[in-house]
């Protein structure tokens, strides 16, 4: 099992990038208490305030119908738990940063607010300077996962932050692999079960899902940079059938190139697709989608990187 190489001082700035609130206790709350134990200061950026979250109000509300009114209702209740969780890690209220975009509309934000999104982002950073990133895993199925390590991505490309970048898996069965393991102290494990558990929302018809989440070693993957090359070989290779219907979300600090397959400038290379990405500074993404509407919100494409 990888063994731990950060060195934790008062010199310390970690910010953990949460897709939802209980993201950040489940991904990092031992690390959170290590930093706050060496002195150091915490941030957590908030993307959403988990408003699209419907069996769980529904069980706790007693209602059928969740309306406008009713997410927005639902988004202060869980904008309060995490407040709640973060102070059980020894958090203050002032360490909280929430942009307030809606449950299930990040990959939203970026396709049509790419400037506004990596903007926000970027101010906090710019303003906190952080030494030390905690994001989702690209490879996290939610799709707010992977379009929050995106933007988070952009943001830190286009600053020129130096910042140790370390990526956390929750959804899907393919992590990266993982190269830092937090040693197990029974006191800080106990103190972030407490954090998950002040989630009240996600853990009454979850519990046992999310105390065995976060009963797991604290794991992370260190992020490895890309090598440049503008053609993106693609790791899909959808049927005639599909391409019909699929669309390339291509993702860089010039912006969004939002494509139907047949209109993206698409090669064949014997049986692989070979995307030409644009000569951007920095990280490019690519996701595949069909953006069809459906019960299921996992990714089932996902996205792929490359550099411009």
């Amino acid at each position: 099992m990888p063994t731990p190489d950060l060195m934790l001082d008062a010199s310390t700035r970690l910010l953990v990038v949460s897709p939802h609130p209980d993201d950040e206790s489940l991904a990092a709350g031992v690390l959170i208490q290590r930093v706050l134990a060496a002195g150091g200061r915490v941030d957590v950026l908030l993307l959403t305030d988990g408003d699209d979250n419907p069996w769980p109000q529904r069980w706790m509300e007693r209602r059928l119908v969740i309306d406008a009114a009713a997410r927005k209702r639902w988004g202060v209740r869980r904008r309060a738990e995490v407040e709640g969780a973060l102070a059980t890690l020894g958090l203050s209220a002032d360490s909280l940063h929430a942009l307030g975009w809606h449950d299930m509309g990040v990959t939203t934000e970026l396709r049509q607010r790419h400037g506004k999104s990596v903007d926000a982002i970027g101010r906090l950073l710019e303003s906190i300077r952080p030494d030390l990133i905690v994001l989702p895993s690209l490879k996290d199925t939610h799709p707010d996962h992977s379009a929050g390590h995106v933007l988070a991505r952009l943001a830190l490309a286009r600053k020129g932050m130096a910042a140790r970048v370390l990526t956390f898996h929750v959804h899907g069965k393919t992590p990266d692999p993982v190269t830092l393991v937090l040693p197990h102290d029974a006191a800080l494990q106990s103190a972030k079960r407490q954090a998950v558990l002040a989630h009240v929302s996600q853990v009454t018809l979850s519990r046992r899902r999310m105390l065995a989440l976060a009963g797991r070693p604290e794991a992370f993957a260190s992020l490895v940079a890309q090598k440049a090359n503008r053609r993106l070989v693609l790791p899909w290779r959808p049927s005639a059938w599909w391409q019909k219907r699929l669309r390339l979300i291509a993702a860089d600090d010039l912006g969004v190139r939002d494509m139907a397959w047949h209109e993206a400038p698409l090669e064949r290379v014997g049986e692989d697709w070979v995307l030409l990405l644009r000569d951007a500074p920095g990280p490019s993404f690519v996701k595949l989608t069909a953006d069809i509407a459906s019960p299921w919100i996992f990714d089932h494409f996902g996205w792929v990187e490359g550099q411009g």
